[in-house]
């Protein structure tokens, strides 16, 4: 991972946004704990809005709670879609596939997945796309080996 110092203007100098990539150079360093990670945040995120108590009629507190944790849910599945598909697309190779298959229906799976908890408050689809990334990280050490 590498940090990008990035500003789009029309020729004005204003302020630096400090953006990440992946970059395409073929580094070996890929790790789908990250992207594990991320989607354990959604879980927690979905947890947090699930519990929010709506009986005391609607406050700028809850508005502000609830607007965090969707934002974050939303940047970390977006982030764990992120990190598997840089995986599946500089890491894994024609041999892993013949190795697994169904690597490709795991990996665009997962990022349906992905897609749907961002847009929905779903505990069972939550722990599906943590499932499915950890399928795909199982995979992943298994072809280090």
């Amino acid at each position: 991972m590498i940090n990008f110092i990035s500003k789009i203007t029309s020729n004005k100098l204003g302020p630096f946004q400090i953006v990440n990539a992946h970059c395409d150079i073929p580094c070996g360093i890929y790790d789908p704990r990250d992207a594990i990670q991320a989607a354990q945040t959604v879980i927690r995120m979905t947890e947090l809005i699930e519990e929010i108590d709506f009986s005391g009629g609607p406050s700028h507190d809850l508005a502000n709670s609830m607007a965090r944790y969707v934002t974050v849910k939303e940047e970390h599945a977006k982030k764990a879609k992120d990190d598997i598909l840089i995986i599946w697309t500089d890491y894994f190779k024609p041999e892993h596939l013949e190795k697994y298959p169904n690597l490709h229906d795991k990996v665009w799976n997962a990022c349906k997945l992905g897609s749907y908890v961002k847009q929905h408050v779903d505990m069972d689809k939550a722990n599906e796309f943590k499932s499915a990334l950890e399928e795909i990280g199982e995979i992943f050490w298994e072809t280090k080996k």
